[in-house]
């Protein structure tokens, strides 16, 4: 199951490796349809990346600070810091690419 990322624990809980966050609300057609996507990635990504849920509505700090205007929005987080944004649905497949791409080291 997806990480519950709030405004309360969000800062904490990106600080260290790869991290997926799902900006979502209760009433996005979108988030729906894409919220079982994040949930097998969450089971698949267990021990290599932190996949979390904010919802916009009960969390507008976080979503504010990254100006997510539109949901679902997807950003990937290394250590703290964004190298990665999907706006609107997507495939497991693309997700999983983007999350891949993080978790190999650098190239040189």
């Amino acid at each position: 199951m997806a990480f519950e990322l709030t405004d309360q624990n969000f800062a904490e809980r990106i600080e260290t490796g790869v991290t997926v966050v799902d900006f979502w609300a209760e009433w996005c057609g979108p988030c729906r349809m894409i919220a079982p996507i994040i949930e097998e990635l969450s089971v698949e990504y267990k021990d290599k990346a932190l996949i979390g849920k904010l919802n916009v509505d009960e969390n507008p700090e976080v979503s504010i600070k990254y100006g997510i205007r539109s949901i679902p929005t997807i950003l990937v987080l290394k250590d703290g810091q964004e190298v990665a944004r999907q706006v609107g649905t997507t495939s497991k497949k693309n997700l999983a690419r983007i999350i891949d791409d993080q978790l190999s080291p650098a190239q040189a």
